[in-house]
């Protein structure tokens, strides 16, 4: 057992079989606790008391850290516990009900629906972790209405979380990475390039977002429905099925909590601006705070989102109860009972996301320590490839590295300095941001993708879906638009043009059309206009 333990390529082992057991099982908590025992049995060695050591000590560092309470985890399972119960009292007090009256005066089709839920998700950039919750909390009224399955919903919520923030300069993924890219630019002589100059540059060659983007809009006005997300859309619009699942789904209120009939949507639209409010002012303030500077980049490199989103949270809460009781007040119906059930079917709403979050939370640690990460990173290093071809590669291999690990961050900080060594050492500087780029968007795209990831968990909870059904529907498309990315890194690494590359891209989306409108009929509707 030692030799095999000793088998260099051990720590690919059990990301690969977590991802297997998933798609083949579809049952996410059995897949991460086998993953969890695995990665366990090789940090310690295949030790029996050993491993169940290394699990104890991987489940209480989500919680504390070098002998402090680890806040960023605590913070995102206490702000799911505040949305989930927020949700809930939103719902009894009428607003849900009244926001999608309302809003179906605004918006007269189902592909409307679907293309508000996208504008909506690009507008909210400032963080993929409030994106996700905070878009499927004002859209799911609404595509419910126009019978738009919750495995689509979950699937335009996770294209515009992760993927539009690593894209946007004002935001809190934007000063992290300026931080990664300024020390690469400086040791290769760009000293006339700022770090803001060179991620505006980065973000047209950032092929993977860009595809998967327009592969969302062809998705919306082509009727672009594929594998199993065509299976979730014809039980929808057919028989009115919006889960398609039987299995646990995630930030769902019981069906049987009371609803005030005569609420107003106010109890809806005031609560999430509020939250919405709250969460930017205090980004901003923290950031300051923690900078000691009221530049905008610092403000955003230095802020404490997970800090923000809970102060949000209270006062979103405070406000849905604020309407709660004053839209209910005289009504027999509500009184202290149906206060505690909101309260515990807000929470247990919520529960199943916060099991598999911390479940994804304790198997990324594992992997990190048996060095999952390090051993892709390093086979990039010790390559000898043609330049031309190592674009597409250095993608590749981070698509690899998230979709292993669930982690774009933790891909980021050990791809792009290994690959900014690289182009550096071979004197390649004209191809060290479109490496950089490379490397965001292969990370995105296993975030994108990976079930062990927080914010694709967090998309489908806040779509109010079944994790792995959105997992799995998901999947042909992201794969499609990496698919396209990876032409787009080959040609842009033989020729050198951007322009060239992006026309490629273009014409194999426009393929991509051609092909769905002859092979890929319109699913036939039942009393519902699409």
């Amino acid at each position: 057992m030692q030799s095999i333990l000793n088998w260099e390529y051990i720590s690919l082992i059990p990301p690969l079989l977590t991802l297997l057991l998933v798609l083949l099982t579809r049952k996410v908590g059995i897949s991460l606790g086998i993953g969890i025992i695995t990665s366990a049995l090789v940090v310690a060695g295949a030790e029996v008391t050993g491993t169940l050591g290394v699990i104890w000590d991987a489940f209480l560092l989500i919680f504390i850290d070098g002998g402090s309470i680890n806040t960023w985890n605590a913070f995102i399972l206490i702000f799911l516990s505040l949305l989930g119960i927020m949700t809930a009292f939103m719902n009894m007090s009428g607003g849900a009900k009244a926001f999608t009256a309302w809003a179906l005066t605004k918006v007269k089709s189902r592909r409307g629906a679907t293309f508000a839920t996208a504008l909506l998700g690009i507008i909210v950039f400032i963080d993929d972790y409030f994106s996700a919750l905070i878009v499927g909390q004002v859209a799911k009224p609404l595509t419910d209405k126009y019978q738009v399955s919750r495995a689509k919903l979950a699937y335009f919520i996770d294209t515009t979380a992760s993927p539009v923030s690593v894209v946007s300069p004002i935001s809190s993924w934007g000063a992290g990475i300026m931080g990664l890219v300024a020390p690469l630019i400086a040791a290769a002589g760009m000293v006339s390039v700022t770090p803001f100059e060179a991620f505006i540059y980065m973000i047209p060659m950032n092929f993977y977002v860009i595809t998967a983007i327009a592969m969302m809009f062809i998705v919306i006005f082509v009727k672009f429905d594929i594998g199993a997300m065509r299976k979730h859309e014809t039980r929808a619009i057919q028989d009115g099925e919006l889960f398609g699942s039987t299995r646990e789904v995630p930030g769902e209120t019981d069906e049987d909590l009371p609803v005030y009939e005569k609420g107003s949507a106010k109890a809806l639209i005031v609560p999430i601006l509020g939250l919405a409010a709250t969460v930017i002012l205090f980004m901003f303030i923290t950031g300051v705070i923690a900078g000691g500077s009221f530049d905008v980049f610092s403000i955003f490199e230095n802020t404490m989102v997970t800090h923000s989103l809970v102060l949000g949270g209270i006062v979103g809460l405070v406000l849905s109860l604020f309407y709660y009781f004053r839209y209910t007040r005289k009504d027999e119906h509500f009184g202290k009972t149906e206060i505690w059930l909101g309260i515990k079917t807000g929470f247990m709403a919520m529960f199943p996301a916060i099991l598999v979050l911390t479940l994804a939370w304790m198997i990324g640690d594992l992997i990190g320590q048996i060095g999952t990460g390090e051993l892709l990173g390093g086979m990039v290093e010790s390559s000898n490839m043609p330049t031309s071809v190592l674009l597409a590669v250095v993608f590749i291999v981070a698509c690899l590295m998230a979709l292993a690990t669930g982690t774009s961050w933790g891909s980021f900080g050990i791809l792009i300095p290994i690959t900014g060594e690289i182009m550096i050492s071979l004197n390649e500087t004209e191809l060290l941001l479109p490496s950089i780029a490379a490397v965001l968007a292969g990370a995105v795209f296993g975030d994108h993708c990976s079930p062990i990831s927080d914010s694709t968990i967090l998309s489908s909870t806040g779509a109010g879906c079944n994790h792995i059904v959105h997992v799995i529907t998901q999947l042909p498309y992201a794969i499609g638009s990496a698919l396209i990315a990876t032409v787009g890194y080959l040609v842009l690494g033989f020729t050198s043009s951007l322009l060239l590359s992006l026309g490629v891209i273009a014409v194999l989306l426009i393929l991509v059309v051609a092909i769905s409108k002859m092979v890929n009929s319109p699913i036939e509707e039942r009393g519902s206009e699409a």
